[in-house]
């Protein structure tokens, strides 16, 4: 018997040792992200203590395996106690120790490497641009750069499955060995009750991101998130669209946000106010990579766009609708508030049955053609295309090897030469609608061109120049008076450096259209985000725009104008009486100024839960 109970507890001292352990290497990691990008050394220790319940939760899914082979090993059963079954369940207990490792170890690093781009702890977006084209997510990482984070993943899950199968090593003598039935109870109620770390208690809320948000400062609240439980939380909402974001009762969203809707308004379709003087012109749709408002007041960065704006129509309170191009291009093609937690792409069986601009213009006559000196495979850019009825699409490869100089593709200046040839070649009668997506002002910001000495500026002011000798050229071959230019980000990018995705100047982004079919130079200053495109373009070519349900026309003055834009994870609402960003895990309000503070925050919430209620029935 004292055998048994001498067995018990070292079973019981095992388990503890494992769950223990876990939760000293998750703190350990936090430290070293906030070497990184904390200003004080000082919050270390509030960023731990806060961290701790999710840090808990990962602990106790990683014990759960072994906590179960220590249940099975306590069985009186003389199969399972044969040197061969010892054997084989120490070769599976260390198996899952060296995943786990390998796991946590993963997460840890793209999560320190990452964060310093995306301003948000490590989601499912890394899998999607992975397993879409590994070439392409890995175009913005240095050679110099891969290698340090094999070898950091290498390290750090090296020194992880080294402490584990040391604990393995020490206990295994024992760990497999039978119980009397009461104390293989008292393992099995240890086993269950990791339960309790896992959810995060017992009552109605599970253990979620939020919980450990704890400071105005996003970078120590996202240090206190464990990276891999970030991971996970995010794969596991990828599909339940209906269950995100349940700020209110259905009835109540959808009347607060009836008003928010053209779709549902009684106003005509029509524009109240024309800019255009032809109204079946050709369009040139120009989607720079993350340009941003700021970077236009930076001297000398981009004279073109600078000097395009004083010549054709400026938005000046423009803003994108996401942080990533995959999402930007959803909400520019489809007039639709593409969300920052998912990539609608990833889902074309949705994006099919979204209406788009291009299926309008399609239908109205306009020929369509895209260009993207990229892979049209990454992110499901293809399918996403072919969805709304672009045939004509040309990509990487179909320019010559020796064209493809950076790892983005071919160089801006060489995409807009193969527009230009296209046009001499194809002069054809009916308008065309051409999107033209550019790359070059994208990290590794390696661009044939050297004007300036900072790389990303550089960067950005080779893509400018590419732009102005593009409208250079539509000006001087005959084509200007009937062309239509839209010049629009993505989404703002690498300027300004270390900016916080949750401040509105993040998502402010310049759009100009210009060209021969513009009346002539304007500011217009109305709220609107780049969902607000699709309908303003049709409604100024006279074409019905009723079922793009979340689009608005800029020009019609009969409706509520606003900008709507989400980060990873929250919402910005701003129209002329309030400005408000909520941060959705937090649930907390992070910015609230105007005239009617507070007024934004339920009608985004709602706005929110509809836009995912639509997604759902798709």
């Amino acid at each position: 018997m004292s055998v048994r109970y001498s067995t018990l507890k070292s079973k019981i001292f095992f388990l503890f040792a494992i769950f223990g352990l876990w939760v000293i290497v998750f703190i350990l990691q936090k430290p070293v992200f906030l070497f990184f990008y904390a200003e004080e050394i000082a919050d270390t220790f509030p960023v731990i203590c806060h961290g701790l319940p999710l840090d808990f939760s990962l602990a106790g899914y990683l014990t759960a395996v072994p906590g179960l082979l220590l249940l099975v090993g306590s069985i009186p059963l003389k199969l399972l106690h044969t040197p061969r079954a010892a054997k084989l369940m120490k070769a599976i207990m260390l198996l899952w120790f060296a995943i786990a490792a390998a796991l946590v170890g993963l997460a840890f690093v793209a999560n320190c490497a990452l964060y310093e781009y995306w301003r948000f702890p490590l989601d499912s977006t890394p899998i999607f641009y992975i397993s879409s084209s590994p070439k392409d997510a890995m175009a913005s990482v240095s050679w110099w750069q891969a290698v340090a984070g094999v070898v950091a993943v290498c390290v750090v899950a090296g020194v992880i499955y080294g402490l584990f199968s040391y604990l393995v090593r020490r206990f295994a003598h024992t760990a497999f060995q039978p119980v009397s039935p009461w104390q293989g109870l008292v393992i099995f109620l240890l086993v269950g009750l990791l339960f309790l770390p896992i959810r995060g208690g017992v009552t109605v809320s599970s253990m979620n991101t939020g919980k450990v948000y704890f400071s105005d400062n996003q970078v120590l609240n996202h240090a206190a998130v464990n990276p891999l439980f970030s991971f996970m939380e995010s794969m596991s909402h990828q599909k339940d669209f209906a269950g995100q974001y349940r700020f209110m009762d259905d009835k109540k969203a959808r009347q607060l946000s009836e008003h928010l809707l053209p779709a549902l308004d009684t106003v005509a379709d029509s524009a109240h106010v024309s800019i255009l003087s032809n109204r079946r012109p050709d369009i040139y749709l120009i989607i720079l990579e993350s340009f941003s408002d700021t970077l236009m007041k930076v001297k000398g960065v981009t004279p073109c766009l600078n000097e395009l704006k004083q010549e054709g129509v400026y938005f000046s309170r423009f803003y994108a609708n996401s942080f990533r191009t995959d999402r930007g291009l959803v909400s520019i093609l489809h007039g639709y508030p593409s969300p920052a937690t998912v990539s609608l792409m990833k889902y074309p069986k949705k994006t099919a049955n979204m209406p788009s601009l291009a299926e309008h213009l399609n239908k109205a006559g306009w020929k369509l053609s895209y260009y993207y000196g990229g892979d049209a495979d990454f992110t499901n850019m293809r399918s996403f295309l072919v969805n709304q009825g672009f045939q004509d699409i040309t990509q990487d490869v179909d320019f010559p090897v020796a064209d493809r100089l950076s790892k983005w593709g071919v160089p801006d200046h060489l995409l807009f030469q193969r527009v230009e040839q296209d046009l001499k070649l194809k002069q054809s009668m009916p308008p065309v609608f051409r999107v033209i997506q550019t790359s070059s002002s994208h990290e590794p910001f390696d661009v044939p061109y050297k004007r300036l000495q900072d790389k990303t500026l550089n960067a950005f002011a080779y893509a400018d120049s590419c732009l102005g000798g593009f409208v250079k050229y539509l000006k001087t071959s005959g084509r200007w008076d009937n062309s239509l230019v839209i010049i629009v980000p993505d989404h703002l990018g690498a300027w300004p450096h270390d900016a916080d995705n949750f401040t509105s100047w993040r998502f402010h982004i310049p759009m100009i259209w210009t060209g021969g079919a513009v009346v002539g130079p304007m500011t217009i200053d109305t709220y609107a985000s780049q969902q607000d495109i699709a309908a303003t373009l049709l409604a100024q070519l006279g074409i019905a725009q009723r079922d793009l349900k979340f689009s608005k026309d800029i020009f019609n003055s009969h409706i509520p104008h606003y900008a709507f834009f989400m980060m990873n994870d929250g919402f910005g609402f701003i129209d002329d009486e309030n400005e408000v960003i909520y941060n959705n895990t937090s649930k907390k309000t992070v910015m609230d100024k105007g005239r009617n503070k507070g007024k934004n925050i339920p009608l985004g919430q709602a706005y929110t839960q509809i836009i995912f209620d639509d997604i759902a029935s798709r």
